[in-house]
């Protein structure tokens, strides 16, 4: 299992265990966090489910994909960190990943 933590824009942290794979998103949705709609259910086709990916796992986690890029257009306070969670999938390196979610989302 692959732990990740998802900070609130409240500061409130949620950790809990994603199986290799599950997308960051679809553990926010299964565990309830506060902030992740995923209103197209991960097909990476609105920004509902966007998060900060923490600096010390940038490089981890990948760059985002020119779909990727484009969703985040629709998405409030970009930065360069931001990533959409539904593109995100759960591995080994990703163990201990740290994401914060943008106050527009809460």
């Amino acid at each position: 299992m692959i732990q990740v933590t998802y900070v609130t824009h409240d500061g409130v942290a949620h950790s809990v265990e994603l199986k290799p794979g599950q997308s960051v998103m679809e553990g926010a949705v299964r565990n309830n966090i506060p902030g992740i709609d995923a209103d197209c259910g991960g097909a990476c086709a609105c920004a509902t489910c966007h998060v900060y990916v923490d600096p010390d796992w940038l490089e981890k986690t990948g760059s985002p994909s020119a779909m990727e890029e484009s969703m985040l257009d629709f998405a409030e306070g970009v930065q360069p960190n931001s990533r959409l969670s539904c593109q995100i999938k759960a591995s080994d390196t990703l163990d201990g990943l740290l994401v914060r979610l943008p106050e527009s989302q809460g």
